[in-house]
This record gives C-alpha cells, structure tokens and sequence, in this order.
C-alpha cells in the first residue's frame, strides 16, 4: 500500500483484515553514514491499512490506511506491530477517533 519495500503483516479481525508494517523513524541516509547506528538509537513506527479480505488496497475506496502520528515512534519492531494492530482494531470497532471502516461497509467493497 503506502511503501512496497515494507515487510508487512495480516491480521484477521472481525470479517476485515489488517495489515500492518514496522519501518524505522529515520533510517540512515547511506551518503552520511559513518558507520553502523547504535542498536539503542534505532526508533520505530508503523504503517497499516484496514480492509476486506482479498481487496486491492492500491484501488481507492477499498482500504482504510493509518499510520504513527507525527512523533509517535518505538524502542522495537514489536512494539510497533502491537500498537498498529491495536490502532487496525479499533478502526474496525469503531472506536478510533478518526479512522471507521463504515465505507467499505457501506460502498459494498
């Protein structure tokens, strides 16, 4: 969906699937790097989309995308994973502030 490159992730949820990635805050720029970074200084953070079974999140109306909030970022790749399918729930609950799967329910995708 949002990067190909992403290692991502399905978790099945209530008739809707929920993809998830971890992906580095700021992942090295290779032209400065001196040398490898610091296990500790790596941060995460997440990308995901909510969507039916077998949909194409590339064609526009059949996936509900999310992502980590501006600063929002992780010591580890698996607290990335919990946080994104935790957000990925509660979009398909209903209970996320701003994100509901009520479109593709409702656009019958």
């Amino acid at each position: 969906m949002a990067d190909e490159t992403a290692a991502w992730q399905t978790v099945e949820y209530e008739g809707f699937e929920i993809h998830v990635s971890p992906v580095e805050k700021n992942p090295p720029d290779a032209s400065h790097a001196a040398g490898a970074p610091d296990a500790r200084d790596i941060r995460y953070t997440y990308l995901g989309y909510v969507c039916h079974p077998g949909a194409d999140p590339h064609i526009p109306g059949h996936a509900v995308p999310f992502h980590a909030d501006g600063e929002e970022s992780f010591a580890s790749q698996d607290e990335a994973l919990y946080e994104a399918v935790h957000v990925g729930r509660s979009i398909v609950d209903g209970t996320h502030p701003d994100l509901t799967v009520l479109p593709l329910v409702t656009g019958g995708v």
